[in-house]
């Protein structure tokens, strides 16, 4: 029962695997996969408050890692209603595509409940080289080839550079402590402050997760990604992986609690530099997808501000942030799969006059776009101010300004997309051609919102099950 979640994944990676051995229809691989994502759902909201110790300790269920999980199941649902269809996949891959997802939710669900570093190491490669197979697995559009291979090549390579980074700085840890085992590597870190090489291993072990993450200098190949992948992948990408990234950041940061110290410095370099590149990229980007890639690089940042606090409250804000910014994206990618004409890529300019074809996609994209720019009340607003509040009282004052100056940047170019969105008429009626979103879609773009809005007004009922939940994982 405790590896319940688990179980009902590598299941469904079987059945996606016997389709894949037939002719099965599309209809039948969509149609699995939206039972068997429900039901994963339904699973991991059973075992929220499953625990025990599994394979001599490596791996641990707590409430903490059965909320990622939940999380990271509910996004995968999401995804795959809202591009059902895979208007960008070829329909004979429909069955390897469910696959390698799976395979990839199976890893990210045992990378947030592993509690040793060859089990850290083990979990990230295989969800990390199922999603670098997914990249590529893309229709043409209008018969050429697009930057999916170029992409996918990106992809492997840079995840294969931070993985080495996060090998090297395991090695150290294991020199240092004698055990891979994190309990054991706790116990005994305060007895080697001393050692300068603790902070080369610290750093380079959070290197293979500032990827996930696409936080400074690991976030290269994510506007390549974003745009060459299909929208369905990329989708997916931008969800799913950052909560089981940010997971495992928390559990580290936990081990190495050094205020003021090295670490400290480092981790701050590296939220000021993704803040900062990341919102002045995005400025001057014309495609949506390579847009959202860019703010995602500067969200990694703000991320960063709670683990910086290294307390409970900045972790549990930086949990709660890092899920509102999923349900921000997927509200946003609702609507591209939507606009998008047979799985094309979307032009920020195609959201012209949005308000005038649907109504509802250009009320899902505002509060989408208003909560990444942390505008009030949604919850976007709400996670900034209280990881801007958490890090100045610990005394982060010249990263908490520029953060803050960063947030004024990010304004500009989401606001400039609600602009056409609402402002602008469209005076070419054919420049976008809207799928019309089918009434499960539109509960689910109306459950977004309430989301978004719900959590933006009351954080606390988040933040006290977080909190309780890093408490009973002694994060």
């Amino acid at each position: 029962m405790v590896f319940l979640p688990e179980l009902t994944v590598m299941a469904a990676g079987l059945v996606f695997f016997g389709l894949s051995l037939t002719a099965s229809k599309p209809e039948v691989v969509r149609n699995t996969a939206y039972v068997f994502y429900t039901l994963l759902s339904l699973v991991c909201l059973a075992s929220v408050y499953s625990s025990g110790d599994l394979f001599f300790g490596a791996f641990r269920v707590d409430m903490f890692s059965q909320l990622c999980k939940l999380a990271i199941a509910l996004a995968a649902l999401v995804v795959v209603i809202i591009c059902g269809a895979h208007p960008g996949i070829k329909e004979k891959f429909f069955p390897e595509y469910q696959l390698f997802q799976a395979v990839s939710v199976l890893g990210l669900m045992m990378l947030v409940s592993s509690a040793d570093l060859i089990a850290i190491f083990v979990a990230l490669e295989l969800s990390s080289f199922a999603v670098y197979i997914m990249v590529p697995i893309r229709r043409d559009q209008n018969g050429k080839i697009v930057f999916q291979f170029e992409a996918g090549i990106k992809y492997l390579l840079f995840g294969v550079l931070a993985t080495g980074f996060m090998l090297f700085g395991m090695s150290y840890i294991y020199g240092l402590t004698g055990s891979t085992h994190m309990a054991v590597i706790a116990e005994r870190i305060p007895n080697l402050l001393h050692e300068p090489v603790l902070v080369i291993a610290a750093v380079m072990i959070m290197a293979g997760f500032f990827y996930k993450l696409a936080l400074f200098p690991f976030h290269f190949w994510v506007p390549d990604v974003y745009e060459g992948a299909a929208n369905e992948t990329t989708a997916f990408i931008a969800a799913a992986p950052k909560i089981a990234a940010v997971a495992i950041l928390l559990r580290l940061a936990s081990l190495f609690d050094i205020r003021g110290d090295s670490i400290s410095v480092i981790l701050s370099v590296c939220a000021i530099l993704s803040m900062f590149y990341g919102n002045l990229s995005a400025l001057v980007q014309k495609d949506m997808k390579r847009m959202l890639a860019f703010s995602g690089i500067a969200h990694a940042g703000f991320v960063m501000l709670g683990v910086l606090t290294f307390q409970t409250i900045g972790y549990a804000t930086a949990a709660y942030y890092i899920f509102g910014y999923m349900l921000m994206t997927l509200a946003c990618f609702l609507v591209i799969c939507c606009i998008s004409k047979n799985g094309d890529n979307v032009a920020i300019e195609d959201f012209t006059g949005l308000y005038q074809r649907s109504p509802l996609l250009a009320v899902t994209l505002l509060v989408a776009l208003f909560s990444l720019a942390g505008i009030p009340p949604f919850m976007g607003f709400t996670g900034k101010f209280m990881l801007l509040v958490g890090a100045f009282r610990e005394g982060h004052h010249v990263l908490v300004t520029l953060a803050a100056i960063n947030t004024a940047i990010g304004i500009y170019y989401y606001l400039s997309v609600v602009r056409l969105t609402f402002c602008t008429p469209d005076e070419n009626q054919e420049l976008v051609t809207i799928n019309k979103p089918s009434r499960f879609m539109q509960a689910i773009s109306v459950a977004l919102i309430f989301a978004i809005i719900y959590f933006g007004v009351l954080p606390n009922q988040f933040l006290n099950v977080m909190q309780k939940a890093l408490a009973l994982a002694a994060i």
